[in-house]
């Protein structure tokens, strides 16, 4: 697969643009595990590091990818599955604890709010920002965007955590 590399908008190094999108691209898109052939497809538009709106002196990582909403991401009512906005959401989430220096963690917990549907063909934005990076525990927000109609269809919220060592001997 070609870089795009150069053609992420954003602040982020272009060595660390790559590395998104290959991690993006080759770790988390294998055609052989769930949703991977879906993933695959995500595009990699912005790639940033901002201040935080509500605290200046703080920074975040914002991650902004594109896709079109095509069949095998569709319920039988011809919208984005709910199971595939959860995917998407855990897949772009990810980046933004990449972006920030972090590992991609294990996830904890996601909250998943429906608002409105995305039709079969219709192009969606994915925005994620990072809520919070702390020691072991890190959360970020997702939007998805149907920009052919310019309406928020998904939030999500997604905690992940650094893995706990593999623990020796036998469990008890």
């Amino acid at each position: 697969m070609a870089s795009i590399a150069g053609t992420i908008k954003g602040n982020l190094s272009p060595e660390l643009k790559q590395k998104l999108e290959s991690l993006m691209h080759e770790a988390m898109a294998r055609p052989t595990e769930f949703g991977g052939n879906i993933s695959k497809r995500v595009v990699l538009t912005e790639a940033s590091i901002v201040p935080k709106v509500e605290e200046e002196s703080r920074t975040e990582a914002r991650i902004v990818c594109e896709m079109v909403v095509e069949q095998d991401m569709a319920n039988p009512g011809g919208v984005l599955h709910g199971a595939c906005a959860a995917l998407l959401i855990d897949v772009c989430s990810t980046l933004v604890f990449l972006a920030s220096s972090r590992g991609p963690g294990v996830s904890a917990s996601m909250d998943v709010i429906y608002h409105a549907p995305a039709a079969v063909g219709s192009k969606i934005r994915i925005i994620n920002t990072a809520m919070a990076v702390g020691g072991r525990i890190m959360s970020a927000r997702t939007e998805i965007w149907d920009d052919t109609t310019k309406r928020l269809c998904v939030t999500g919220i997604h905690v992940k955590m650094e893995p706990s060592p593999p623990r020796s001997g036998p469990k008890m």
